[in-house]
């Protein structure tokens, strides 16, 4: 299966497209081939899978984890449909501050490449929606930290304004404690 991978604006962050067949019994999709993903450049040692349930209107963010346990998320939509948004914190970046959001969704079956130094998060668009994604470090609870799903200074355009929000995601830091504690960081 051919794996077709498009740019963003955000360097490093990618979206990933597969070809795979369809008919009237379904479709069979390689979400994850080593060898045709590093055909197309993208060669990465995932070591967790992950895997979340949402109702409609939840969201789910906007989660990084810092320079001591950093890592690359490759993430798809497996059930229903998701706004999926990363968010460039690399504070030498040209683009920091920025984000960049696109639809996944069982049906369009395309993945999200979110590289080390990014937020990552969702909101639930349908009913119900399944998330899953691949890591190339661990969780670690430690390294942990987040950024106000709300926050002015990255302006995400969310499809609502009153989501429903975990304690910790109604807590989270701003843009501009982050980019001022390098402890953050």
């Amino acid at each position: 299966m051919k794996v077709h991978v498009t740019t963003t604006p955000l360097a490093n962050l990618v979206i990933i497209n597969i070809d795979f067949p369809r008919d009237e019994r379904g479709f069979f999709i390689e979400s994850w081939h080593k060898e045709n993903f590093a055909k197309a450049g993208i060669a990465f040692d995932f070591v967790q899978d992950s895997h979340s349930r949402s109702a409609h209107r939840v969201l789910r963010g906007l989660h990084y984890q810092d320079m001591r346990a950093p890592l690359v998320k490759l993430v798809r939509c497996t059930a229903g449909k998701i706004l999926d948004v990363a968010v460039d914190l690399r504070v030498s970046s040209p683009t920091f501050g920025r984000y960049f959001s696109i639809e996944l969704s069982a049906e369009n079956q395309t993945q999200l490449l979110v590289p080390v130094g990014f937020a990552h998060g969702f909101a639930a668009l349908s009913d119900v929606c399944e998330v899953q994604y691949k890591q190339t470090g661990f969780y670690e609870p430690t390294a942990e930290g987040g950024i106000a799903w709300n926050d002015p200074d990255v302006g995400v355009d969310w499809p609502f304004k009153d989501p429903i929000l975990s304690k910790r995601d109604q807590n989270q830091s701003s843009l501009k404690q982050y980019r001022e504690n390098p402890a953050f960081r």
